[in-house]
């Protein structure tokens, strides 16, 4: 068998080794990126439900990644593929090697297929963050399979496929505003309705329990973005470097005003809105982060926080339980920048991903400041579209899967309660603490409550608490009074309550940050702590009472004695 044209290109190309090694790493950087998410949904959530969320960052990385390799990389970039979807000329990656992609002409397509891997493994993960805490892990393998093929594969394929409709309609969509921002925020709106709301929806859930996971967690998706943009050049050149300076400056401009409106609304300087204002502000500058010039890019992290914040804001006026708020950043952030890349994009930024002396009229034309005013109706079109798609193929997916026998997409109330990672995982993020089920503790009657105290007051004296003892036990971390059992909510008690009004000057301002109120506690350690309140109250009477004999006695001995003297 001659295999020489295995070793000789029978084609002219020319393969650029720099720009092989930079979408290398960048492949490497955007894959960092699950893993993060993990960390920063895993900090949002609450503790019995952190595992799982890292698990499925992660599951989707290792599902994806089959599924592109058999069918997916197919589907989307086939070269003769057509405007809606690809075909089977790339399955099992079948002649993706060194050959270029029309789409990335100086790397090999290997090179392209597996940076575009990361990108589809990240989208679905970001959908999970709005069925947290209530869905079941069981069917997401399939989920991710089936709904990466219909939705994602659809979507990117109209987008970024070298005969994508929405491409050759116009839209300009540099990094993923249309394929992973507005694509999972819809399919997180489609799962969050089929699930229906947490058990516990109303009663103060959405705490996070680790605020230094989010913190962890957002770096490294930050420092991936980096990648995530810039790599979208496919080539170490004058367009990446644009993205990714005008990627970070959207992130910073939309942390800061996120952090300040957070201030002007509840007088506190929250991590987690810092947090949260960088993502929103790194999700509205994807789509246009090459097009626009680096002033733009300010008023796409000051517009696209504000928005987002807004619509955080006001996510009680939702009809569903968005747990993680995928809806509000991701797609509120996604639509925005998409919006404003129609307007603000300008050819002369374009242009930076063309050879030097390439005519204009082989660069397309930018938005509304080059005068082209069908570009934010295009960019609107490209949104309405990929909406509909992703939310309703996702809700029949979604409603097919439930329907199987044997599969439930939601937890029982039971596992609710105590937790996707005990319930499903049987594994628990925090075991150095005496963990127990957080479920409702054995509640007494009012009667009980009533009369609830221990036969041991009546006789036994109160201890004297050994003071250098107890600070001895709360430094070892073996004080159980300092320590709350079963689910750990790892908050010390405040200082200043946030549910304390705070005036300043004439505006009374709400004390309920970004991320939630960091110091309130769960229901069942509300109700722990009221029946132990009305076990103390018992047991405090029964001293009065004891308290109150023994001074009659002493009177009546004193009395007594007196007499004595006197005779």
């Amino acid at each position: 068998m001659d295999n020489s044209t295995l070793l000789t290109p029978t084609e002219d190309y020319e393969i650029n080794t720099g720009d092989t090694t930079w979408i290398m790493i960048c492949t490497c950087l955007v894959f960092l990126m699950s893993p993060a998410l993990g960390f920063f949904y895993a900090g949002l959530a609450r503790a019995k439900n952190a595992l799982s969320l890292m698990y499925l960052t992660v599951l989707s990385v290792t599902v994806v990644s089959v599924q592109w390799y058999l069918i997916g990389y197919s589907l989307v970039f086939s070269e003769t593929g057509g405007k809606f979807i690809g075909d089977a000329a790339n399955f099992i990656l079948r002649d993706v090697g060194r050959k270029p992609s029309s789409i990335a002409p100086t790397i090999p397509a290997g090179t392209f297929a597996i940076f575009q891997c990361m990108f589809a493994s990240l989208t679905p993960a970001l959908a999970f963050g709005s069925a947290a805490e209530r869905m079941s892990l069981g069917p997401a393998i399939a989920f991710i399979f089936v709904w990466t093929t219909l939705v994602y594969d659809v979507i990117t394929c109209w987008v970024w496929g070298p005969h994508g409709w929405l491409l050759e309609l116009g839209v300009m969509d540099y990094a993923g505003g249309t394929p992973v921002h507005i694509s999972s925020g819809l399919a997180a709106v489609a799962y969050a309705f089929v699930l229906g709301k947490r058990r516990d929806y109303n009663e103060n859930v959405n705490t996070p329990h680790n605020v230094s996971f989010v913190f962890l967690g957002l770096a490294f998706l930050w420092f991936g973005w980096f990648a995530f943009n810039g790599g979208s050049a496919f080539a170490a050149n004058a367009r990446a470097v644009h993205s990714l300076i005008t990627t970070h400056l959207s992130a910073c401009v939309a942390a800061i005003v996120w952090v300040l409106l957070d201030h002007w609304n509840t007088g506190k300087w929250s991590i987690i809105g810092l947090c949260t204002g960088a993502v929103a502000g790194l999700a509205t500058i994807t789509p246009g982060s090459a097009y626009v010039s680096p002033s733009s890019s300010i008023a796409f992290g000051v517009v696209g926080s504000a928005v987002c914040y807004l619509a955080l804001n006001y996510k009680h006026k939702y009809r569903f339980d968005d747990a993680l708020d995928v809806f509000a950043v991701h797609y509120i952030g996604g639509f925005v920048g998409l919006v404003l890349t129609g307007i603000f994009a300008q050819q002369k930024y374009v242009a930076l991903g063309y050879a030097v002396g390439t005519p204009l009229e082989d660069i397309p034309m930018g938005g509304w400041l080059d005068g082209n005013w069908m570009k934010v109706p295009v960019q609107l079109a490209a949104v309405a579209s990929v909406s509909g798609w992703s939310f309703l193929v996702t809700y029949i997916i979604l409603i097919v899967i439930n329907k199987i026998p044997g599969v439930s997409l939601r937890l029982a109330d039971e596992d609710e309660i105590i937790g996707t990672d005990w319930a499903e995982m049987g594994e628990r993020a925090y075991d150095y603490l005496d963990q127990q089920q957080d479920r409702i503790s054995p509640r007494l009657s009012n009667e009980e409550m009533n009369t609830a105290v221990p036969s041991d007051l009546s006789t036994k004296p109160m201890k004297k608490k050994n003071t250098k003892l107890s600070k001895l036990k709360k430094l070892l971390m073996v004080d159980r009074t300092t320590v709350i059992k079963g689910i750990p909510d790892l908050i010390e008690e405040p200082v200043l309550d946030y549910n304390q009004s705070k005036e300043l000057g004439q505006i009374k301002v709400h004390t309920v940050p970004t991320g939630g109120d960091l110091l309130q506690k769960t229901p069942s350690r509300m109700r722990e702590e009221k029946r132990l309140s009305q076990i103390e109250q018992g047991s405090n009477f029964s001293q009065f009472t004891r308290s109150t004999h023994q001074n009659e006695t002493t009177r009546e001995i004193n009395g007594d004695s007196s007499t004595d003297v006197r005779k």
